[in-house]
């Protein structure tokens, strides 16, 4: 089992003052991944960008369509994060009605970097990316993690495949 702790950032995010009002004014809301995953088993997963083909054609619907099948599975929250700012990541989030999945702005790549997966992306014209992976979080601690295989900067390919939701659904209806 992976021992590994999520490092404990600030996520600097923009909320509607007022959840329960759909026209309330979005404030600053800093949140801190401890504050964020203490207490709960969850999920998080993170790709190159909003926006782009794979992540918003299969990633993040995927994982929004599946949550009921995760919740099932005793996950209680997902998360998406991304070296994106959090306007890009909440309107993303809008764009494709995503109901069930939270976005994490990961704005100057340093939760990514602590995860050991910020990646050169100059070859698509990026930057510095999060290198595609998901993991199953229990309290903070990293219990199992689905990272993409040809970790590498400029990587010529966007490989999608162990991080995806089913597999990672299929890897918690196994663990029974």
């Amino acid at each position: 089992m992976i021992k590994k702790t999520l490092p404990n950032i600030i996520f600097k995010t923009r909320v509607a003052e007022d959840l329960s009002d759909i026209n309330s004014p979005y404030i600053w809301k800093h949140v801190t991944t401890e504050e964020i995953f203490s207490g709960i088993r969850a999920i998080i997963f993170s790709l190159p960008g909003a926006f782009t083909p794979i992540c918003s054609s299969y990633q993040l619907p995927g994982f929004d369509n599946m949550y009921s099948n995760f919740n099932s599975h005793g996950i209680e929250k997902i998360f998406c994060v991304s070296v994106n700012d959090t306007f890009v990541m909440n309107a993303w989030k809008s764009s494709l009605n995503i109901k069930n999945i939270s976005v994490l702005p990961d704005g100057s790549g340093e939760f990514t970097r602590k995860m050991g997966m910020l990646v050169n992306k100059d070859n698509l014209g990026f930057g510095m990316r999060s290198w595609r992976y998901a993991a199953i979080v229990n309290d903070c601690s990293i219990e199992e993690l689905f990272e993409e295989s040809g970790f590498s900067d400029n990587c010529p390919d966007d490989p999608y495949d162990i991080s995806k939701p089913e597999n990672i659904l299929k890897f918690l209806e196994n663990k029974i």
